[in-house]
């Protein structure tokens, strides 16, 4: 089925009936500068409320104190191990931070696959696993014998005590390992190496991966001072001024905040811009009611509003006439990555639509074009008035007429959408106008990342002993 395919792109007429009933179901994804400021508003009044002392319980957006109290300097060197746990496999990694280059150097990692078994066994029996790996490693390496300090990036939702004490809330991702809920896996990580009684690893810093995303970047620029991930899910992390932290003692000096920013709305204040299909994406998702503002702008959930809009236009009678394919009333079957794919050619456009069994002519093929460039369009503007609010933060809580920052980021969206970085970046320029932000992306913040976020927090240790001497 291949209608117009050979007519040009340019000839394609929308009749007008038709062009104003898609305008119709699009208007809603539109967001004007104004709105967007307003957005950029209420997430600066939900950062207060979760940087507060008593408020923080009740806040959307989180604000999750990390312990990291500073950004690379330049100064930073030596070896260290990295682990990354997150899924079904987790990564070792040896990492050497040059000093004379300004570089951090993946030396060699390996994955490590976990067991069915041991997901849902106890965590004893999980934390043995990752200490035998870690010294298999560690023998490939010929690093035994070396007291390594390790950065562990834990990808699961935690409560930070310290940069070296960190209590697993629940698990997700399909672990169920019992005796860990309610722990803090560092010392279980440590425990586990003392059962062996083999080797021995250094200090160890706790590191989530927006946090490690910023650091990866921070050796190479200094003013590299916010992380972004926006890819499956979404998240951004700053260095925000101590005396605002009011759930940490002490004054001086900064700390990285952990924004959770993917559940801002979730107290119904965004309720004015979420669509009939951002509803309905909701109401279908494992989470219902949680991470508002991820759903809206994340790559797990973007297919599945171009999708929902494809089929109500398509039961309109507006689209494939009138009749949509098995794959279109499928959940999940129109994959985000087909996004960046349409809005990169018309070309690829009509494969996607041939690919889902639908009966498409070319004007179709360009309004599914226009459906998709509208969702990931309206992501981006979001996305930046969300980045905005914390550039424009930063500026006012130093108290300076113009900023200068940048922000290391990582993740497909950003990544892989032909447009994505491009309009996100014009639009924050339209929202931060008193603030020049650079991006920076991200040479793997939980492997390289956590490592500097261990050279930082040995860095600092090794300042405060000498001070104290």
């Amino acid at each position: 089925p291949d209608g117009g395919a050979s007519q040009s792109d340019a000839q394609v007429q929308f009749p007008t009936c038709v062009c104003l009933q898609v305008e119709k179901h699009l208007e809603p994804f539109r967001l004007s500068l104004e709105k967007l400021q307003d957005v950029s508003a209420r997430l600066r009044k939900d950062m207060l409320r979760g940087l507060g002392k008593h408020a923080h319980h009740r806040a959307a957006v989180k604000m999750l104190p990390t312990f990291v109290r500073a950004t690379p300097d330049g100064t930073e060197k030596g070896d260290f191990l990295a682990l990354d746990l997150g899924g079904t496999n987790f990564r070792v990694l040896h990492v050497r931070v040059l000093e004379e280059e300004q570089r951090v150097l993946k030396m060699d990692s390996q994955i490590c696959a976990i067991p069915q078994e041991i997901m849902l066994g106890t965590g004893e029996k999980l934390f043995d696993h990752i200490a035998a790996c870690l010294a298999e490693f560690l023998d490939s390496q010929k690093l035994r014998g070396q007291t390594l300090p390790l950065g562990f990036t834990f990808s699961f939702p935690c409560e930070q005590k310290e940069i070296d004490k960190s209590i697993l809330i629940r698990w997700t991702k399909g672990f169920n390992c019992s005796g860990v809920e309610g722990e803090d896996v560092v010392r279980l990580l440590k425990e586990a190496i003392h059962r062996r009684g083999d080797y021995d690893i250094g200090s160890v810093a706790m590191v989530n991966d927006t946090v490690g995303t910023m650091m990866s970047c921070g050796y190479r620029d200094q003013s590299c001072e916010i992380g972004m991930i926006i890819g499956t899910g979404t998240n951004a992390c700053y260095m925000e001024e101590m005396k605002n932290v009011k759930r940490v003692e002490g004054e001086d000096g900064r700390m990285c905040i952990n924004t959770e920013w993917g559940g801002f709305g979730d107290d119904g204040s965004l309720k004015d811009i979420l669509t009939e299909f951002d509803e309905e994406v909701d109401k279908t998702s494992i989470n219902p009611g949680v991470h508002t503002f991820e759903k809206m702008i994340s790559g797990m959930y973007l297919g599945e509003i171009v999708r929902l809009v494809l089929l109500k236009l398509t039961e309109e009678k507006l689209l494939f006439k009138g009749c949509p394919s098995e794959a279109l009333l499928t959940p999940g079957s129109f994959e985000t990555k087909f996004i960046s794919e349409i809005e990169d050619g018309l070309e690829n456009a009509k494969k996607i639509l041939t690919k889902l069994a639908l009966d498409w002519d070319l004007v179709d093929a360009c309004v599914a074009r226009l459906v998709c460039d509208t969702v990931s369009s309206r992501s981006a503007r979001l996305c930046a008035a969300a980045l905005a609010t914390i550039a424009n933060r930063i500026r006012t809580n130093r108290g300076l007429d113009h900023l200068k920052t940048t922000v290391g980021v990582d993740g497909t969206v950003y990544r892989k959408h032909p447009n994505f970085s491009d309009e996100l970046q014009a639009a924050v320029r339209l929202l931060a106008p008193k603030c020049d932000v650079s991006f920076l992306i991200s040479e793997d913040g939980s492997g390289k990342g956590a490592a500097m976020v261990t050279a930082v927090a040995q860095r600092l240790a090794l300042h405060c002993m000498l001070n104290f001497l």
